[in-house]
């Protein structure tokens, strides 16, 4: 991307824990102007209000979204609405404006099931950015049909999962305070993904937005892969605890209105194509998090 002296930036859902953190990154860069609008500065299913609110931006950072997996099951118009026209009135309108809009996706546009290993190998392989999409469940769905109106207006989409970060409930604060309560914890050990921290992934955003890099899809998910279960016991070890507290379990013990995908992990080949390495190994990052006193 080509920048003028200043470059305008929109973030979009700015109140939440990613919307947070992006404005924390970009308020450490020079030669940055901001317009942060949380849920209740912009509506984006008003079409008219985002092309106003996107108009004199030069890149729109798309943090806004419905997040409640399990109330999509019952309410998956209500969450298209804002996850799938929402995000093509943004897209439209940033097509228009001329600016570079990067959106939040999610791992749960695939299957679950991981991409097959074409070497011959055992088992599933990270799913890559060209992967077939086949989304596990109404929020996946929803999501994806902001996916393509996103990619067929030129924009970019950063798929991610397992986030956890300072400012919004997540797993990792979960088990935290969960171990002042309890004396053992059972977590599922049958999903496979990728621990990822709010604030690296805003970084990442932030830099693919300034990139000279080619539109489509990125994913933004840490490098190496783990279960819920592996994280939680790093959660304690990294933090004193003993990790012998956990204990593993199966999914079916935890049923939810919403099916979870087994597998989440993501290949990240197309960041080389923005002239960036992928993102750091989950434990690394999860240790950076945790050292960082942001819980």
């Amino acid at each position: 991307m080509t920048r003028s002296r200043v470059t305008d930036f929109l973030v979009t859902g700015a109140g939440g824990m990613l919307g947070r953190d992006l404005l924390a990154v970009l308020a450490a860069l020079p030669d940055i102007k901001v317009t942060a609008l949380a849920r209740a500065d912009l509506d984006v299913t008003d079409a008219g209000a985002v092309k106003e609110a996107i108009a004199g931006h030069d890149v729109v950072l798309n943090a806004a979204a419905w997040t409640d997996v399990d109330g999509a099951e019952t309410r998956e118009a209500e969450a298209t609405a804002v996850n799938g026209d929402g995000v093509a009135n943004l897209a439209r309108a940033s097509a228009a404006a001329g600016a570079r809009l990067v959106h939040v996706s999610t791992d749960y546009v695939f299957g679950g099931t991981g991409f097959p290993d074409l070497s011959g190998g055992a088992g599933p392989t990270p799913y890559p950015e060209d992967a077939p999409t086949d989304p596990i469940n109404a929020y996946g769905r929803s999501k994806l049909v902001g996916e393509q109106a996103v990619l067929a207006a030129g924009g970019f989409v950063v798929r991610t999962a397992w986030l956890y970060g300072a400012h919004g409930p997540n797993f990792v604060s979960t088990m935290l305070r969960l171990a002042g309560e309890r004396e053992h914890l059972d977590v599922v050990d049958d999903q496979r993904g990728q621990p990822t921290w709010s604030y690296a992934l805003a970084e990442r955003l932030v830099a693919l937005s300034l990139a000279d890099a080619p539109a489509g899809v990125y994913h933004g998910t840490a490098s190496g892969e783990t279960t819920w279960y592996g994280l939680a016991r790093a959660v304690f070890e990294l933090s004193g605890l003993d990790p012998d507290r956990i204990r593993p379990t199966t999914s079916d013990k935890y049923p939810r209105p919403a099916p979870r995908p087994a597998f989440s992990v993501l290949g990240h080949a197309r960041w080389s194509l923005a002239g960036l390495p992928p993102m750091t190994d989950w434990k690394t990052m999860l240790t950076s998090y945790l050292g960082a006193g942001r819980v």
